[in-house]
């Protein structure tokens, strides 16, 4: 059931995540608008989520090549689900309105765009076994 331990794994990491992801939203927006503050949170997002995953979701796994790269990698392969995430986002601030709105799209794209990220993560950064 290594799957469902990574699956499990992956989905806390993203709870972490999605706390950076909020916190740097409503930190970042009074300067840089929701729509541009939503970008730098979801690199702080990734970052912190890359570090998590690495160490707890797919602890026996690696990318094989430098951690340079491999974070590199995984900003990219999320690209992804953040474009499923980020639309969801602007869907939820064009539809409802509130101070917690924001927070809600957030926590909605990140749960739209679950599977792609584990997908991605799984089987095209931490390919392989360590020690392999």
């Amino acid at each position: 059931m290594k799957l469902g331990r990574e699956f499990l794994a992956f989905g806390l990491a993203g709870v972490a995540g999605l706390i950076v992801d909020v916190s740097v939203l409503y930190l970042a927006a009074p300067v840089l608008g929701w729509y541009a503050a939503r970008v730098l949170s979801f690199v702080a997002a990734a970052t912190a989520t890359w570090a998590l995953n690495r160490r707890y979701a797919f602890p026996e796994r690696e990318s094989g090549i430098s951690l340079g790269r491999e974070y590199l990698r995984y900003l990219l392969t999320m690209l992804g689900g953040a474009a499923v995430n980020y639309a969801v986002y602007v869907a939820t601030l064009h539809w409802l309105h509130g101070a917690w709105v924001p927070a809600l799209g957030v926590a909605l794209g990140s749960c739209v765009g679950l599977v792609l990220n584990f997908t991605s993560a799984r089987y095209l950064v931490f390919k392989t076994k360590r020690g392999a």
